[in-house]
């Protein structure tokens, strides 16, 4: 099979195969056309993992929507799924539970957008995976292309979610101090 019909049938784009193809993720052989061929069609019939996660509990509507598309994704493609992975942490929390468990279990891994996964070193992952042998397909792939912008947006992200969760916690416990002092009133 071509490269360009396997990327189709597996839901990725061609320059994401040849990166698989390169990475030797794929057995490939080159015709002396220069025609790329699969020896073997990819593991659609593999175990594959959805992931999908939310930074905070209020948004937990958004998670079961996320593994509704990408379930219905996966049914699409015709892909086995055989777990689903939902968190409610930050992306920029590296030690998240179910983060752990896609990096260290034995299937490919569905995403609906890059950062669902991680806020930085996606690229690592990635890597990481296919020295496995393990794909990571982002169904949504709709994102800035550009390193530099992507790098800086990312930055950005960042600092932002940490200035908010400062201010959100210094929120908390104005309010607290607020309900404290209010009550001190009402006992005197």
């Amino acid at each position: 099979m071509k490269l360009s019909e396997w990327a189709t049938k597996n839901g990725v784009s061609y320059k994401t195969a040849w990166r698989y193809a390169k990475s030797g993720a794929l057995n490939i052989r080159r015709m002396p056309t220069g025609t790329i061929l699969v020896d073997e069609p990819e593991k659609t019939d593999s175990d594959w993992s959805v992931y999908a996660r939310v930074s905070s509990s209020d948004q937990k509507s958004d998670l079961d929507r996320q593994v509704a598309r990408l379930t219905e994704y996966a049914a699409k493609k015709g892909m086995k799924v055989t777990s689903i992975i939902k968190e409610i942490a930050s992306g920029m929390n590296g030690r998240r539970k179910g983060l752990r468990r896609i990096l260290s279990g034995k299937s490919n891994v569905l995403v609906e957008h890059r950062d669902r996964l991680a806020r930085f070193g996606f690229d690592l992952i990635e890597s990481s995976l296919l020295s496995s042998g393990r794909l990571i397909v982002v169904i949504n792939p709709k994102e800035v292309k550009d390193d530099i912008v992507r790098d800086v947006h990312e930055i950005l992200v960042s600092l932002c979610a940490r200035m908010y969760g400062k201010r959100a916690a210094a929120n908390k416990a104005k309010r607290a101090m607020e309900a404290m002092s209010g009550r001190e009133g009402e006992q005197k």
